[in-house]
C-alpha cells in the first residue's frame, strides 16, 4: 500500500533526511561527500530552493529546506 501524500505548507520549513539500510553506510569515501555536494547544489539549481543547513555522516543525512 503507497503511502498518503506529504502535506506541503506553504513557507514552512523541512527537515529531509535518509539513512542507509540496517544503518550502513551510504558514503564510503571523501568523494562519495563531494559527489553528494555536488548533487544537492544540481537540486537546489533546478528547483530554485534555498538550503538552510546540511549534515553529511558516514550513514545518513539531513538537509534543511524552506
Amino acid at each position: 500500500m503507497a503511502r498518503a501524500p506529504r502535506i506541503h505548507i506553504p513557507g514552512a520549513w523541512y527537515h529531509v533526511t535518509a539513512r542507509g539500510n540496517e544503518r550502513r553506510a551510504i558514503f564510503r569515501a571523501e568523494g562519495d561527500y563531494a559527489q553528494m555536494l555536488v548533487i544537492i547544489e544540481a537540486v537546489i539549481l533546478r528547483f530554485g530552493l534555498r538550503l538552510h543547513g546540511y549534515v553529511l555522516m558516514e550513514n545518513h543525512y539531513h538537509l534543511i529546506l524552506p
